[in-house]
């Protein structure tokens, strides 16, 4: 399968739209307005949620009315909480076109479509000109690229010099071959992780400049152990979350993630890169 097709397969979920309809109803938005607050608990879909958004975005600095674009943008999460936060205009993309289509639900449903706009494609060819985005933001999307500097080098393109690029990803630290199925892929054919210095030299060749660099695996690791704690407790999952979005076995592959971090195969990155000033 064409690993594009691999991805999108890993990440569709029958009637998703319905399902998140629904799911909000279930938590009592039927007929009255929700926030982009309201919907963190489902749409944050990256490990440690809205907390690991907070802490990248507070990195960046944003000027209001600056211009991000949000690659790999899933079902809008992110894109909604700068645009409110910090009052920029956000374009995101994602190769799952439900994804998309939910995203745009949710933010007319939140009071957002003039601060976000969402449209299916690429993140290796992205349809924008150059030097069009003051920012640039991913979450967990670079472990299902295999062309990295195919991705890195478009982000590079459609950034204005001076620009910056947010990343949060895992990368991997270990010869040892990953516990599958992970919240990213169900087996190697979808997973396409680097090495620290690996990350960090496909983002020189591109042309950015390394501006800060954090480790956050103990904190993810905490997150991870929460999670499976409730689970195992028997916590009744809220109207709005994960769950909603995934798939049955998510569970399963949040384990695994915590596996591969505790057993060191992965670790959990923040990133700041800047594009020189010319």
């Amino acid at each position: 399968m064409y690993e594009s097709e691999s991805v999108r397969t890993h990440y569709s979920t029958p009637s998703l739209q319905d399902r998140v309809a629904s799911a909000l109803t279930a938590a009592g938005f039927d007929d009255r307005p929700v926030t982009w607050e309201d919907l963190a608990p489902l749409d944050q879909f990256h490990v440690r949620g809205l907390a690991a958004t907070r802490e990248l975005a507070a990195e960046l600095n944003m000027q209001a009315g600056a211009k991000v674009l949000d690659v790999g943008c899933g079902i809008g999460g992110a894109s909604r909480f700068l645009a409110a936060t910090y009052g920029v205009q956000v374009t995101g993309i994602d190769l799952t076109p439900s994804f998309i289509d939910v995203a745009r639900m949710l933010s007319e449903r939140a009071g957002l479509s003039d601060k976000v706009a969402y449209r299916v494609a690429d993140a290796t060819k992205l349809p924008f000109a150059d030097s069009r985005f003051d920012y640039a933001w991913t979450q967990h999307v670079a472990m299902n690229i295999r062309d990295r500097d195919g991705l890195y080098s478009e982000v590079f393109r459609v950034l204005k010099p001076g620009g910056s690029f947010a990343i949060h990803d895992i990368v991997q630290t270990s010869d040892e071959p990953l516990i599958f199925p992970v919240p990213w892929a169900r087996g190697p054919e979808a997973s396409f992780l680097l090495s620290p210095d690996g990350m960090r030299g496909t983002l020189t060749r591109a042309g950015f400049e390394v501006v800060s660099w954090h480790d956050t695996t103990e904190a993810t690791g905490a997150w991870i152990s929460q999670m499976q704690s409730a689970r195992a407790a028997g916590s009744k999952p809220p109207a709005l979350g994960l769950h909603v979005i995934t798939a049955a076995d998510f569970a399963t592959m949040i384990g695994n993630l915590g596996r591969n971090l505790s057993e060191g195969r992965v670790r959990v990155v923040q990133a700041i890169v800047r594009s020189p000033i010319k």
